[in-house]
């Protein structure tokens, strides 16, 4: 009985971060009305999948080209299905989804830094992030792909390989951004491998050649059961053999990908992303009547924009987590910085294509445990020391949350004044 009440105090904080945080994501959920950005895709191809059970192509209701794997679309279409074809059932699952970043970027950080306060402290840095706010309240993929790669590293942590790999698998039934981890995991495996062949079993060798190929590959081919079993998706008809049918779809979503090049108002250079340098305005109104925010002209603006304090103050942290990986040989440091640069510097070669700003929500996480792991090395070299174990983290919290609620209206969609929204726009490249 005491060990479950014991239980009960330790995961209080927890369960009501997660709490708010999925009110914050639910409340006026159907608010803009309407399609937001490109929801216009992917609620349509949703529909398809839920009433044909493929994303059908030539069809005045299908959408155009689909350029992503249908994992994603089913769980909005999931949403729909529960709660109608209306804006709060198109992003009702996005909001499912994106609480579920907390209690993650919780277990997680407990597991690393072994410490409940610091877990704690990475939870609420987390809920208190505009992107991942913004992210949560709209029908895109990006979200699902975040979370499935971090119940993936999660369990890679705890060593349960299986469900790491169905995760993985899952992450690239998203979105094909996951590759870029999935190709680190495989390089860092092979290398393992081929440093430790002399020492290692076969039966460890074909397990973990089931667990990260073919139980990825697995997950990713069920993802794609309902276009298998109709013959109205995109190329199904291609060739007799499904299987090369389904090849040539994918040459030409890679050749869409590739030759995506095309100038858009809210491109950002990858290499802008951590600073912050050209947000995505997924919504913008405004308006001369006064009706919604009592002055003469209005403002109402969408903005994917992560909380500035947070992200320029992680940039700091990487920094460090760079010395102690490279300086120190810290696993601890290698095993967060290892799959942030396999998620980030891929972009940072192809420049060249049209990018956007809340593509950088999957590096989210892992630059909040870099934050997390900077009082963890604090409480190393002075563990005795209020003022740094707890009083400068929670300073640091109180600021990122000022912050977070000054830009509140523009992660909501509020209507405010027009002269307010100005003020928000700190800088020239946000507009």
């Amino acid at each position: 009985m005491k060990s479950w009440i014991n239980q009960i105090r330790e995961n209080l904080v927890i369960i009501l971060i997660t709490f708010i945080a999925f009110a914050n994501r639910i409340w006026r959920l159907d608010s803009p009305k309407g399609f937001i950005f490109d929801e216009v895709y992917y609620v349509k191809n949703a529909n398809s999948l839920i009433n044909h059970g493929v994303e059908l192509s030539g069809t005045p209701a299908a959408a155009e080209f689909v350029v992503h794997p249908p994992l994603g679309k089913w769980l909005i279409g999931l949403g729909i299905q529960l709660f109608g074809n209306n804006e709060f059932g198109w992003r009702i699952s996005a909001a499912v989804i994106g609480s579920a970043l907390v209690p993650l970027i919780y277990l997680i950080a407990k597991h690393l830094f072994k410490s409940v306060f610091l877990a704690n402290l990475c939870a609420l840095l987390i809920a208190l992030d505009g992107l991942a706010l913004v992210m949560s309240r709209i029908a895109l993929l990006d979200i699902f792909l975040t979370v499935f790669l971090l119940v993936a590293f999660l369990f890679w942590l705890k060593g349960n390989h299986l469900i790491a790999g169905i995760a993985i698998g899952a992450a690239i039934s998203t979105k094909w951004n996951a590759a870029y981890i999935y190709c680190a995991l495989l390089a860092y495996l092979l290398f393992f491998l081929a440093k430790n062949f002399k020492n290692i079993y076969y039966k460890y060798l074909g397990l973990q050649l089931l667990n990260y190929v073919l139980i990825p590959a697995l997950t990713y081919l069920i993802s794609w059961t309902g276009w298998f079993l109709s013959s109205s998706g995109y190329k199904r008809n291609s060739s007799s053999n499904p299987i090369v049918a389904l090849w040539n779809y994918h040459v030409e979503i890679l050749h869409f990908h590739r030759n995506l090049t095309e100038p858009h108002s809210y491109s950002a250079n990858p290499f802008g992303w951590l600073i912050l340098r050209r947000p995505t305005s997924f919504y913008f109104e405004s308006d001369n009547l006064g009706s919604s925010c009592g002055a003469s002209k209005c403002a109402q603006e969408i903005l994917a924009l992560g909380t500035p304090v947070l992200w320029w103050f992680a940039i700091f942290c990487l920094f460090l987590l760079i010395f102690d990986a490279f300086k120190h040989k810290s696993r601890l440091a290698v095993s967060i910085l290892a799959p942030f640069l396999s998620l980030y510097l891929p972009w940072l070669l192809i420049t060249q294509r049209t990018t956007f700003y809340f593509y950088s929500i999957t590096l989210l996480p892992f630059l909040v445990l870099a934050i997390g792991y900077f009082f963890h090395r604090i409480r190393e070299l002075r563990p005795h020391s209020e003022l740094f174990t707890l009083w400068i983290p929670i300073s640091l919290v109180a600021i990122v949350a000022a912050n977070f609620l000054y830009f509140l209206p523009i992660f909501m969609g509020l209507g405010i004044k027009y002269a307010a929204w100005q003020k928000l726009m700190w800088f020239v490249s946000w507009i």
